[in-house]
């Protein structure tokens, strides 16, 4: 599918993507609670619901659409080039599986690794988000202001989990080293358990911004479309632009993202 052919589709393929969304929310409002099912790692794990609704949906869309999905349990095309769907079932899978209610359904349409539709679906809140590129930003489809310009010291950001002990990509201790200078400079410090809460907040301005250190697309790329759709400023942790394959996100309203930036910076200076 061409970029030219996709900018004149993509109400029609927003609208078909909230529709199968909407059919799937009774199901994940009715899964809440579910136990794990499939064990991928320390604290990390799938539930029958995740598997069900992956099915599901990724049937539908491939359906209605014909794009091929690239869904978070079962894998899919490539997305650093061609058209795919990205799509997490549910995510804030712990706190869904704990009857936590802040977890939702991610949905991002990507051409050549870059998200031109986002849906972000949190059913247990009563609250859909959906952008398309060059578009608002709609709440139960109702347009959003953009973002104005923005303080840090007013502004509640998100924070991404973290165990202090981990290494991996991002250590636990960097993590953890951002949280005085952070708790310090923002208005408020909220650590929700979701990467697509946070960026969806992030987007309506619920938050100044959010620090993601995840780097999967299925969790990020919804947001994203959302964030830059409000005329936010999404990058990576470095400052470099966002692409499907950076290593994290950070997203926020014009002003407090140069703050974020500032202050990252300067515990990576200090390290």
């Amino acid at each position: 599918m061409t970029a030219n052919r996709l900018d004149t589709e993509l109400p029609a393929l927003l609208a078909v993507a909230g529709d199968i969304l909407d059919a799937a929310s009774p199901r994940f409002v009715e899964g809440v609670g579910a136990p794990s099912a499939v064990t991928k790692g320390r604290n990390d794990f799938a539930t029958e619901l995740d598997l069900e609704l992956e099915r599901t949906i990724s049937a539908q869309l491939e359906q209605r659409t014909g794009i091929e999905v690239h869904g978070e349990e079962f894998g899919g095309p490539q997305l650093t080039s061609g058209t795919a769907w990205v799509l997490d079932p549910i995510d804030g899978t712990f706190n869904y599986s704990s009857g936590h209610p802040l977890s939702g359904m991610l949905l991002a349409l990507v051409h050549d690794g870059e998200p031109l539709l986002g849906l972000t679906w949190l059913p247990l809140l009563g609250q859909r988000y959906a952008a398309a590129a060059g578009g608002a930003v709609l709440l139960n489809g109702e347009p959003l202001p953009r973002l104005p310009r923005g303080k840090l010291g007013e502004a509640m950001i998100g924070f991404g989990a973290f165990n202090v002990d981990s290494a991996g990509r991002i250590p636990g201790r960097f993590r953890f080293d951002l949280l005085s200078p952070l708790s310090r400079l923002s208005s408020r410090v909220r650590m929700h358990g979701s990467t697509g809460i946070d960026l969806a907040f992030t987007a309506s301005g619920v938050l100044g911004g959010a620090i993601v250190f995840g780097h999967h697309p299925w969790d990020n790329a919804a947001g994203v479309a959302l964030v830059r759709a409000a005329g936010g400023v999404v990058t990576d942790l470095a400052g470099e632009p966002w692409t499907i394959t950076s290593g994290s996100v950070l997203a926020a309203a014009p002003g407090v993202h140069e703050e974020l930036l500032e202050m990252i910076c300067t515990v990576v200076d200090d390290a």
